[in-house]
């Protein structure tokens, strides 16, 4: 699948309160319980972890933004104890069918002293080529499609950071 025009580019950071040698990124992403996942925003509706085809890593998540459930096949791109960056073809169901689009999630903690680190959420997304030949056949602009979609990811993300953040930082201190 072909990637097109980028939709969302949305990074916020939040602190966790552990030394950055407890923190597992990968560890964290790939063990997370469902309900830990549900509390870390009210727009999360499920996950489950599997392995794809190729052998790698895979978080499927499921969550409500804008009024459109995406359903999220996230893969393994860099699994790194500090930095994991995970990309998905994800499905979205929007009011008028499904479209698919691309997502990379990237996650990183950098350290701030000895018993804090700064950890980053930076969540991207791009259309695919066979999404702007579906909104075509809509007669929906890409630009309108964008400007209805940016500020509902922009919200998500600012709101989950500082609850993953503080799931990360239960996680290093539970292990």
């Amino acid at each position: 699948m072909k990637i097109a025009d980028q939709i969302v580019d949305s990074s916020f950071s939040a602190v966790i309160n552990t030394p950055i040698e407890k923190i597992n990124l990968p560890e964290w992403a790939f063990n997370l319980p469902e309900k830990e996942y549900q509390d870390c925003s009210p727009a999360h509706i499920t996950a489950a972890k599997t392995i794809g085809a190729d052998g790698r890593r895979m978080s499927i998540n499921v969550e409500m933004i804008g009024g459109s459930l995406m359903v999220q096949h996230y893969q393994e791109e860099v699994s790194e104890p500090q930095h994991l960056v995970l990309t998905s073809f994800s499905d979205v169901f929007t009011p008028t069918g499904r479209v698919v689009l691309y997502v990379r999630w990237e996650l990183s903690v950098k350290a701030i002293n000895d018993t804090q680190c700064e950890f980053t959420n930076h969540v991207t997304s791009h259309a695919t080529e066979d999404m702007m030949k579906g909104l075509d056949k809509q007669g929906i602009p890409f630009d309108v499609f964008r400007a209805q979609r940016q500020p509902n990811s922009i919200y998500h993300n600012r709101m989950e950071t500082p609850l993953f953040a503080a799931s990360i930082e239960r996680a290093a201190l539970n292990s």
